[in-house]
């Protein structure tokens, strides 16, 4: 190969990275400036003991984590602010890894994709999945006894007011009055501007390293790669490989689903690919390893890759049992997100992200 060719096929080969960036970036923008926005609303307006009080301890907080993730719209960039917030508001490790596997398993927009790409099977069978998936999580979680140590934002005190020691007058002169309560427009002023500085600035690096990831696998690894190993065990385990360091969100990986069905691959394994897909992504893992440490991430891992391959083999048994084929269910896929609006995303939180150009908007 000469010179000039080398040339053309690396110019090809980076064009095909930074479209894929570019198309990852705008499929995950959108879900994940709503995932800001409502971790912002309630670090704002949620009380710390109301999520302490449901979601800090005990079993049922990981149903009541699950069954809270599940109908929420968020795809797996989406759902780590809001974990990230639940986790600091109180929840405890087995609710907040419940919360994390539920919500970007499935929703309600992805029901209704699934129920018009896959067919109604597809659209009771995965939610249910999804659900329990993360119950079984977050109870694997729940076992882990390892203790780790994390500088959460906390509430603090004035240096008057919270020292003892502080000279009468002194504590006198700064909490004699107290301050009138903000009103809601200004609580959710501070939420939105919560999201859009302290949270992006805790998140946004790993985003970035999920998105490069991703963008990686989906240049190198072709889908006949995948479609070669078919179905059961073996294909089971290389999608659950493969899914964990990539990004892809409930609703965009069922069309993906639908080509591998229509390819050949069983649907008990594209089920797996929609399950682990999801619910692990570098993004995802390195929040759970900083905020609740090696022990829960390992076990958190385990819970989201037996669970599918539990509910994908189900899945595939009960086809079979009753005689069900479902590619003759499937029909064409639509676009969920516009352009622009996926563009429009993409452009304000990277500007959110880059400090210097968010203190011109946000003075932060």
């Amino acid at each position: 190969m000469g010179l000039y060719q080398s040339i053309v096929v690396w110019l090809h080969v980076i064009d095909q990275l930074l479209s894929n960036l570019i198309t990852l970036t705008n499929d995950a923008s959108p879900w994940l400036l709503l995932g800001l926005l409502i971790a912002g609303l309630m670090h704002a307006w949620l009380p710390a003991d109301l999520l302490k009080k449901h979601l800090s301890k005990g079993k049922m907080a990981i149903v009541k984590a699950a069954f809270i993730g599940a109908p929420l719209p968020l795809c797996s960039c989406g759902v780590i602010p809001v974990a990230t917030e639940l986790k600091r508001s109180g929840a405890s490790n087995s609710a907040t890894s419940s919360f994390l596997v539920a919500t970007p398993e499935t929703g309600v927009d992805s029901i209704t994709v699934s129920y018009a790409m896959l067919g109604p099977i597809f659209a009771i069978y995965r939610p249910i999945a999804a659900i329990s998936s993360a119950i079984i999580t977050g109870f694997l979680v729940l076992t882990d006894r390892t203790h780790h140590h994390k500088n959460s934002e906390k509430v603090t005190t004035s240096a008057c007011c919270g020292n003892k020691t502080a000279a009468p007058e002194l504590k006198k002169s700064c909490c004699s009055s107290t301050p009138p309560p903000p009103t809601p427009w200004q609580k959710t002023l501070s939420g939105v501007k919560y999201a859009a500085t302290k949270l992006i600035d805790d998140l946004i690096v790993w985003l970035v390293i999920g998105l490069c990831f991703a963008t990686l696998i989906k240049t190198f690894v072709p889908e006949s790669f995948l479609l070669s190993y078919g179905s059961g065990l073996p294909a089971m385990l290389l999608i659950i490989a493969i899914s964990i360091p990539m990004y892809i969100c409930a609703t965009a990986s069922t069309p993906i689903a639908a080509g591998f069905i229509m390819a050949g691959i069983s649907p008990g394994t594209a089920l797996v690919f929609m399950m682990a897909g999801p619910a692990t992504n570098i993004s995802t893992l390195g929040v759970i390893k900083r905020e609740m440490g090696t022990g829960v991430l390992t076990k958190y891992l385990l819970g989201v890759a037996v669970s599918a391959i539990l509910f994908g083999t189900g899945l595939d048994l009960l086809l079979t049992w009753q005689d069900i084929n479902i590619a003759e269910q499937m029909s064409h896929s639509h676009q969920v997100v516009s352009p622009i609006l996926a563009y429009s995303c993409s452009i304000i939180l990277m500007l959110l992200a880059i400090k210097p150009v968010r203190k011109l908007f946000l003075k932060a």
